[in-house]
């Protein structure tokens, strides 16, 4: 039934004019606006992803999007330098990277509703 269906994701914010500068300016990503109100950030891989405001909302308690990278710490650098603050859990790096734990070198982050965001090596 779904075998050529374009699936796509979604989630909730708190604040979509918080959200657009954040995804839009802060990440660098192709943001653009539905006539409904609701954010569409085109993601590389053709696979866009809907952003909806929510007044009650509750932020994501696992990984949201996860963002590929080559080069973990000039993303973490980066990212940094543009006021993005990492999450640091046991057996994180000063830059909140966590490597070497049964998975590939990431680094969480949240966006300005709380919502969990990573950025990761992968092969």
């Amino acid at each position: 039934m779904f075998k050529n269906t374009k699936a796509f994701s979604g989630f909730s914010v708190d604040d979509i004019a918080k959200a657009k500068q954040f995804y839009g300016e802060t990440l660098g990503l192709d943001v653009s606006e539905d006539e409904e109100g609701m954010l569409i950030l085109h993601i590389a891989g053709d696979r866009d992803t809907l952003v909806y405001s929510k007044p009650n909302h509750t932020p994501a308690s696992c990984t949201l999007l996860n963002f590929p990278v080559d080069d973990i710490e000039a993303a973490v650098d980066e990212l940094a330098a543009r006021g993005v603050t990492f999450e640091r859990y046991d057996g994180a790096d000063e830059r909140g990277i966590h490597r070497g734990q049964g998975g590939p070198p990431i680094a969480w982050f949240k966006d300005p509703a709380g919502n969990f965001l990573s950025v990761l090596v992968t092969d």
